[in-house]
């Protein structure tokens, strides 16, 4: 690839990503009479406070219905919230001295096997003790394309998820990587136990996912302002009240397994805000990136990984394989 063609297709990835920073949301009826600043606080799936949210609305980030307002609006049934959210300013990210497990390694890309609890990138506002901290303090260079607070992430996977994950030192691996998942041909394989026994050795889970209208926290299967979602499935292992299984993405959306694994009546063990109160216990979702290939960004060579299970997740396999 040329370095002006290269260069074409990095500003195309960098003006892609910009425009997932625009945000937008259609008032339902249960919604009406809210106060703006709550709604938008609690309609991002980031860390980002309300005082924060009040100043993206005091400087006219937040519209309703295209006109500006104060952050004592009161929403009505019907109405379009549109946040743009700024560029940050002036945000100074330190590097940190977090353990990472480093699965592999060149002058291109990294890839980490993440443990439970880390979260991935800053948000406005949390800047210290994610994923970013750490790649900080290890690696001297990381990609600008996704912004002062997510430098070198190109996809991230859930704070209490384990796993893989692929991150790019420089701009050109960015740009390639990133046009890899947008093409569907990036290799992800997950691990995950659920509750009851699935009774289909494999399938295909096709359903569209989108903000819950009820707890706009939460994600679930919508017809309603919704992106396409396809989850694969295969069975690995039965027990009398539980199954594991492998996971394939042909999408990436929000809380996709864990949304779809609800969606067939099989939530994930130890799933916070999706999995069931009753039965086995763990800190977090029992759900494991265990397999990531793709092709590198300059050898183009197919690059495979794969990551054992945490230890949490091999002990309830113990329990339900003893008991």
């Amino acid at each position: 690839m040329n370095k002006n063609k290269a260069d074409a297709e990095i500003e195309d990835i960098a003006a892609e990503l910009e425009l997932q920073d625009v945000l937008e949301w259609t008032v339902d009826e249960a919604s009406a009479g809210e106060r703006i600043d709550k709604y938008v606080t609690e309609s991002l799936d980031t860390e980002t406070s309300r005082s924060q949210v009040q100043l993206w609305i005091q400087s006219g980030h937040v519209t309703v219905n295209g006109g500006t307002i104060k952050p004592n609006y009161k929403l009505g049934a019907g109405d379009r919230v549109v946040v743009t959210v700024p560029e940050p300013a002036g945000v100074d990210i330190d590097p940190e001295p977090i353990p990472l497990d480093i699965v592999y390694e060149d002058p291109d890309v990294i890839v980490i096997n993440k443990q439970r609890g880390l979260v991935v990138h800053p948000a406005p506002g949390h800047t210290s003790g994610t994923l970013v901290n750490a790649l900080m303090y290890h690696c001297r260079d990381l990609s600008g394309i996704n912004g002062e607070l997510r430098p070198g992430i190109v996809h991230r996977i859930d704070k209490d998820t384990t796993g893989l994950l692929m991150a790019a030192k420089n701009d050109q691996a960015h740009a390639s990587l990133a046009a890899q998942l947008k093409a569907h041909s990036v290799h992800r394989k997950y691990i995950a136990l659920v509750h009851g026994v699935l009774s289909h050795d494999q399938g295909t889970i096709d359903a569209p996912i989108g903000r819950d209208s009820y707890d706009r926290k939460m994600f679930t299967v919508t017809d309603k302002n919704s992106k396409e979602a396809v989850t694969h499935f295969h069975v690995m292992e039965r027990f009398a009240d539980y199954t594991l299984v492998e996971l394939k993405l042909e999408t990436g959306r929000t809380h996709q397994i864990r949304v779809h694994m609800k969606f067939i009546g099989h939530p994930l063990v130890g799933d916070p805000m999706y999995g069931r109160s009753k039965g086995l216990k763990m800190d977090g979702q029992a759900l494991h990136a265990a397999k990531l290939g793709f092709e590198h960004p300059r050898t183009k060579e197919l690059l495979m990984f794969e990551a054992p299970l945490p230890a949490d997740m091999e002990h309830l396999l113990h329990i339900l394989r003893t008991s």
